[in-house]
Order: C-alpha cells, then sequence, then structure tokens
C-alpha cells in the first residue's frame, strides 16, 4: 500500500486554513460592511473605506509574508496572523465610533495577508513540480468552501447572538479550527525535511536530481511575463473584490438578508465547480489565456446586471461572475509559479501580490463611492466592466509580448 505523500496532507491543511480565512477574510467583509451599517447607520463609504484598510494592510507586508515563508516556514508566520485575524474579528463587533473600525480592520488585514494566498501557495509551492497548479488549486478551494458554509453561518452568528457576539464566536471557532492544523500538519518547510523531493519522490544518494518543468522567465522576458501578470491580475481582482464586498448590500434590496447570504453562498457554489474544474485542467492549459477567457466573462456579467437589476439577471450575473471568481484568485499563482519556477515563488509571487492588494484594496472603496454618487451600482458596474477587459488585455498583450523578447534575445546570443 503507497503512503500518502505528505504534501498531499499540506494541501489538506491549506485547504481548511483557505476556507476559515475566506469566510472571516474577503466574503466576511461583504457581511461586516452590511452588519456594521445597519447596526450602527454609518455610510456605506465610510465603513467601505475601513475595509480599504485591511486591504492595503494585507498588501504591505506580502512580499515579507512569502520571505518570512521562505525562511522560516509556514508554522509560526500562520499562528502569528491567526492570532491577528481572530483578534481583528472580535473587536469589530465591539466598536462604538466609526474610527475605531480602521485598527480592527489593520488587525484583520495582517493576519489575511498571511493565511490567504500568498500565505497558502508559498507553503505549498515547494512541495510539488508536477502538480504544481492542481495542489495550489485544490488547497485554494477551501476559499470557496468560505462563501458557501462560511457567509451564511456569520450571518446567523450575528443574527442570534448580535454583532458583538457573534463576531467573538467566530473568531473562537476560527482558532479552534486553524491552531492545531498549522501547529501540528504544517511544522515542515518541505519535502526535504522528509528525506524526499516534490510530489513525493525518494531521494537516492546515487541518482541525478530530476528536472521538472523548466521555468520560461529568462533576464530578457521576465520583466514583460511579471509586470502583465501583476497589473492585469490586479484589475481583475480590484473588481473581484469589490463586487464581493458589497454583493450582499446589492442583493439586500430584491432579496432580503437572508436571500443575499443564499446568493453570496450560491455564487460560491460556482466558485467552487470553477475550482473544481480547473483542478483537472490547469496543469496542461494555458494558464494566462484560460485567465483571459474567465475575466471577459465576469466583464459580461458585469454588464448584464448594470444594464438589467432584475431579479434573474442579478442571478445569472452572480454565478457567471461565481465561476470566474474561482478561477482568477487562483490562476495569478499558479501563472507565476509556472513562469518563474519555485525556487523564486516566494519572493517573486510576494512582490507581485504586493501591487495586486495594494491596487484592489481600492476596491470596495470604489465601488462605495461610485454607489454613493451616482446613487446606484448600476454605472460603477459599467465602469468595472470596463476595467476587468484592461486586466484582460494586459494579461494577454504580456505573454505575446514575453515570448516576442524571449525569441529576440536568443537569437542575439546566437
Amino acid at each position: 500500500m503507497t503512503r500518502l505523500f505528505y504534501g498531499w496532507r499540506v494541501v489538506a491543511a491549506c485547504f481548511v486554513i483557505a476556507a476559515v480565512a475566506w469566510s472571516l477574510g474577503l466574503f466576511g467583509s461583504s457581511v461586516y460592511l452590511q452588519a456594521v451599517t445597519s447596526a450602527h447607520g454609518w455610510p456605506i463609504a465610510e465603513v467601505a473605506s475601513a475595509i480599504t484598510l485591511f486591504f492595503l494592510v494585507s498588501a504591505a507586508i506580502q512580499r515579507i509574508v512569502g520571505r518570512s515563508i521562505d525562511r522560516w516556514g509556514p508554522r509560526p508566520v500562520l499562528l502569528l496572523g491567526l492570532a491577528s485575524m481572530a483578534t481583528g474579528v472580535a473587536l469589530i463587533g465591539q466598536v462604538a465610533a466609526s474610527w475605531q473600525l480602521y485598527p480592527c480592520f489593520a488587525l484583520l488585514g495582517f493576519g489575511w495577508s498571511t493565511l490567504s494566498m500568498t500565505g497558502i501557495t508559498t507553503t505549498v509551492a515547494p512541495w510539488f513540480e508536477r502538480h504544481q497548479g492542481r495542489s495550489m488549486t485544490l488547497a485554494i478551494m477551501g476559499a470557496s468552501v468560505g462563501a458557501i458554509v462560511g457567509v451564511p453561518l456569520l450571518l446567523l452568528a450575528i443574527g442570534e447572538l448580535g454583532l458583538g457576539r457573534g463576531l467573538i464566536a467566530a473568531s473562537v471557532v476560527a482558532v479552534l479550527l486553524i491552531g492545531p492544523l498549522v501547529a501540528i500538519v504544517l511544522r515542515y518547510r518541505g519535502p526535504a525535511d522528509l528525506g524526499l523531493r516534490r510530489d513525493g519522490e525518494v531521494v537516492h544518494a546515487d541518482a541525478p536530481p530530476k528536472i521538472g518543468m523548466l521555468p520560461i522567465a529568462t533576464p530578457a522576458n521576465r520583466g514583460w511575463l511579471l509586470w502583465s501578470a501583476t497589473i492585469g491580475f490586479a484589475l481583475g481582482l480590484t473588481i473581484q473584490i469589490g463586487f464581493i464586498t458589497h454583493h450582499v448590500a446589492l442583493a439586500e434590496p430584491l432579496f432580503g438578508r437572508a436571500g443575499a447570504g443564499m446568493l453570496v453562498s450560491a455564487a460560491g457554489i460556482t466558485a467552487f465547480v470553477g475550482r473544481l474544474i480547473l483542478a483537472r485542467i490547469v496543469d496542461s492549459v494555458d494558464a494566462r489565456r484560460l485567465a483571459c477567457f474567465v475575466m471577459m466573462a465576469q466583464a459580461a456579467a458585469l454588464l448584464a446586471i448594470a444594464l438589467w437589476p432584475t431579479v434573474p439577471v442579478l442571478i445569472v450575473g452572480s454565478l457567471v461572475y461565481g465561476y470566474g471568481i474561482g478561477h482568477v484568485t487562483t490562476l495569478g499563482p499558479v501563472v507565476i509559479r509556472r513562469e518563474f519556477g519555485a525556487a523564486a515563488f516566494g519572493v517573486t509571487y510576494g512582490t507581485a501580490a504586493t501591487v495586486i492588494q495594494l491596487t484592489s484594496a481600492f476596491g470596495p472603496a470604489m465601488f462605495g463611492f461610485l454607489r454613493d454618487g451616482f446613487g446606484g451600482y448600476g454605472p460603477g458596474f459599467v465602469i468595472a466592466a470596463v476595467v476587468t477587459l484592461i486586466g484582460c488585455a494586459s494579461l494577454f498583450a504580456g505573454s505575446y509580448l514575453g515570448r516576442i523578447v524571449s525569441v529576440g534575445s536568443s537569437g542575439r546570443s546566437t
């Protein structure tokens, strides 16, 4: 009987971490926006600005997170992030003035930076070569569970216990679920600690090292590849995070609070389906082009919701957009991992993630100000669709120009 490669245990642990982190982080922001404004009567734009700080704090330390995990391993970094996230969530329910939201969301942002995309993908990256895309996709698939299960449970906790006690309960559950997994399962930095190579191959003293998928980045094209991917995913995720943050507020007038929660869950289900499909195909497709096609579908969904703001269109548009969430959030690190390799992943993706999150941090506030300025979400969604298409063009252009620069450099060197 073949023993399960430990890397898959790491993936399973990261799946649970992603489910909890996305419940209280990205998807939780939509709940906080609705619950805090309802409880205190503060303007949506004001609360959305505090949520923007959450994303800004996270963005500012992405590179540090990648470097820290590369240096010390995931366990100390993720445990510190868990303590910060749990504290921030608990304190959001205790605020009495709007300015108090800012330190709460700063704590949440620090925790989110370690428990979300950079932390999880940097934890998984050293363990796999042949299954690099599949392993990352399966680990991040927990994010969809956060939308499907986490958002309704968070809304239920706040509804039954009140804002203050409900968020305290949520933070306690997070610590109990994540803490043991990080402490026990994530105690190794990579397969070398177990005498293995990536994908679980046994190290033999007389065997030459196997060469996996070679990265395509060279000194000539790495700039094109890195910044085109960074800009493309930054623009796409700016709109995506803004949409997710305002999803409950957008849907509540038509569906009510419970119905809005169900719609968010339904979008999470389509994101989960998207990640399931992605896990099967990601190691055999052009990740950049796939991201482009998905972002075009998301742009079409945003335009439909803006032009025909009816119940059927909002349902279909949310489901289509949710399917894209499952792809776009995962394909960013997959593209970087494939093009730059495992050795450079922590620092390289940390750099990309810093820019991506600094840019996408403005998504919630941008949607809030556009909504308040236009008196509704329609015009803002048209703008959001255009921004998404610009991001799509950056991904495509970077891949094309990267190949040209690489070929030209090879020709000169010969």
